[in-house]
This record gives C-alpha cells, structure tokens and sequence, in this order.
C-alpha cells in the first residue's frame, strides 16, 4: 500500500502533550488510476505509421508469369534516366530510335512532372484512338550507379502524382550511360 507520512520529528526535547496520530493518505487509488489511464491512452493513440512507398513487385513464381510479352507502342513508352548531382533525362520510344529525343530535365514540378503530366495525356490519347482507352503510358526508370536513393525516392514521388497506367524500375544499359556520359550528367571515373 502507498502512503504519505506527513509527521514531523516526534516531539523531542519539548513539552510532553497528548500523542496526536499523524494524518496518513493512501495513494493505492490513485496510482491505480494513473495505470489506467497511461494504459488506456497508449492503447487508443495511433502511433506514427511508417512512412513507405508501396511498390509493385513481379511474382518470382514462374507459372504466374504471363504465357505471351505484351508489347507496347513506342508512343506510349518513356524511359527516365537517372545521373549524378540530381540530374535526369528522358526520351520517349526506344533507345536507338527514340519518338522525342532525349531531354534534359530537374526534379520538381516545373520540368519532370510537366513532361510526364504531358506525356500522360499523349499516351492516352493515342490508346483511345487505338480503341484502348483504359491503357496509357509506360514509364521505364533507370538509375545510374551514381543516382542517389533519394533521386529515386523523388521519381517514384513523381509517379505517385502523375499516375501513369505502369512504371517499372529497370537496369541501365552501356548506351544509356554513354548518353548520359556525353550530355554531361554522368562521370566515368
């Protein structure tokens, strides 16, 4: 049991008076209480959530790969390069015959993010007039050995807003590379 004594030396060295029982509170209820509530406050916040990005991984399972390879229009494929110092590029089509050459962007939303809303837009309008309205654009982002985890983070943020139908992480290849190596968003050391 929890108590508080709130009596002093005893009396010594004074006039002998009649004893007098010192008052004692019992603190077992309150400390009961204070269990209750630490208890119930713990039990009823909601502690911060991590904070994760979902991301879409293929099944490793091979009999749940698709049987056929789906191809996709070069109309409606974007590849994002990934350099050093906070520095991307992205074309449209494929790499050795590319529908919008490559361009030289920035993170934010005044460069990247108004390429790909404008892309978006493209690449459902050529799958409506394809009679597949339901499709749009493919994004391809390839990080160089260079690019830093939040430049990824920051693309796939990116993705998040803009909402393109798919977007894949890929692996860059030696052409890539070399193109970003020539517009001066890469060194070779």
């Amino acid at each position: 049991m929890a108590e508080l004594n709130t009596g002093g030396d005893g009396g010594k060295g004074k006039k002998v008076r009649s004893k007098k029982s010192n008052p004692g509170v019992d603190l077992t209820a309150m400390v009961d209480l204070a269990f209750l509530l630490i208890t119930f406050f713990m039990l009823t916040t909601t502690l911060s959530k991590p904070q994760a990005m979902p991301l879409p991984m293929p099944d490793k399972n091979p009999e749940n790969q698709p049987k056929e390879i789906t191809k996709i229009p070069e109309e409606r494929m974007m590849t994002i390069l990934i350099g050093e110092d906070n520095k991307i590029m992205w074309y449209m089509g494929q790499f050795a015959t590319p529908k919008v050459p490559p361009t030289e962007a920035s993170f934010g939303k005044n460069s990247i993010r108004k390429d790909l809303l404008k892309n978006v837009q493209l690449g459902k309008k050529y799958a409506e007039r394809e009679g597949k309205p339901k499709e749009g654009l493919v994004v391809n982002i390839k990080a160089s050995d260079k690019a830093t985890y939040k430049n990824l983070v920051d693309i796939l943020d990116e993705m998040a807003i803009t909402q393109p139908q798919l977007y894949a992480i890929g692996d860059i290849t030696p052409g890539e590379l070399d193109l970003l190596v020539q517009s001066g968003l890469y060194t070779k050391k």
